[in-house]
């Protein structure tokens, strides 16, 4: 069966600032197995780009890796032969083949996965990094009920303060591992006094001892993992550093791998966000069939993009209604 893809270049409708940096787009590829179809979204700080993703895939294919039977019950070992590389081409493998094997079997994702799609948690709306005049004119102008603030720009405790005194909302913030654990340690009790949900990556990558001193800290607001966590064992190194943890297809390298972290985190006691990179309906409908097993989501990248190739999860405010087509259930838009 071929693999193929096409390189697409996402327009965000207004700049994407995090602490990380700031884009008006997007260079991603879309892949395809047959029928099934993945996203593989280039997010430079974790070192993925287009030309890389592609690279990947001409090794796949001059591997001669389709070469072979795509029996649906032969999904683990075929996902198990894909060579060490890029998370995010590894990632688009693995979201095709279980949207192929989804057609094959005549039934959406999350019914094969055992879900109930009305037991997803709504999603919250990312407002990027600007002026605090002005991240409160987007929160109040979503009108949605559960909006994501990032920090790390240097005006933070001015923009929680101008949200919350422009609007009711739930408000959780990400600082992107933008924080040094002084930082950390000063803001985030001052930021807890605006009623937040909780507080995502405030310190450097891979800083496991540095949460772990932070949760000492008491600093009155949960706290989340998310670019310190990539896999199932990642879940595990971070229990009782942090209160929950932030999955995400691409940085899982795929679904599987999704579902076990996800299951090591309900064990060991922890709250679980699904989240997204800047990605299209494709991408973020299938991050939406694991929405059921979480306690919240952040899948609002259709909503930041001005050109969204295919249409899948479709949004009633914050509410996220999956389509109920085979697979993914995605569609290209006509």
């Amino acid at each position: 069966m071929e693999l193929t893809w096409e390189a697409y270049t996402l327009n965000l409708k207004t700049t994407f600032r995090i602490a990380h940096g700031a884009s008006d787009q997007r260079n991603n590829v879309f892949v395809h197995i047959g029928e099934g179809m993945g996203e593989a979204p280039s997010v430079p700080h974790f070192g993925e780009t287009q030309q890389g993703i592609i690279d990947y895939l001409e090794r796949l294919v001059s591997s001669g890796f389709t070469d072979q039977s795509w029996d649906p019950f032969l999904i683990e070992d075929i996902l198990d032969s894909l060579p060490s590389g890029s998370l995010a081409a590894r990632s688009a493998i693995d979201l095709a083949v279980h949207d192929l094997v989804g057609k094959q079997l005549g039934q959406p994702l999350y019914r094969l996965l055992g879900l109930n799609p009305l037991k997803a948690p709504h999603t919250c709306f990312t407002v990027a990094i600007d002026e605090p005049e002005m991240v409160a004119e987007r929160a109040r102008a979503s009108n949605m009920p559960f909006i994501k603030i990032k920090l790390g720009g240097g005006n933070d405790e001015a923009t929680v303060a101008a949200v919350r005194q422009a609007t009711n909302t739930h408000i959780r913030v990400d600082a992107n591992a933008g924080w040094s654990r002084e930082q950390a340690a000063r803001l985030i009790p001052r930021l807890a006094e605006y009623d937040l949900e909780f507080v995502e990556q405030p310190l450097p990558v891979g800083d496991i001892e540095g949460l772990r001193w932070l949760h000492t800290q008491n600093p009155g607001v949960r706290i989340f993992a998310d670019e310190n966590i990539h896999t199932a064992h990642d879940v595990a190194l971070h229990a009782g550093v942090v209160d929950g943890v932030v999955i995400k297809l691409m940085k899982s390298a795929g679904i599987r791998e999704a579902l076990r972290a996800i299951q090591v985190a309900r064990a060991l006691d922890m709250q679980v966000m699904i989240g997204c990179m800047v990605e299209s309906s494709l991408g973020v409908t299938a991050a939406a069939h694991l929405a059921p097993l979480c306690d919240y989501a952040d899948l609002d990248g259709p909503l930041l993009i001005a050109n969204d190739p295919y249409q899948g999860v479709v949004y009633e405010g914050s509410r996220m209604l999956l389509p109920d087509r085979p697979g993914l259930g995605v569609m290209r838009k006509a």
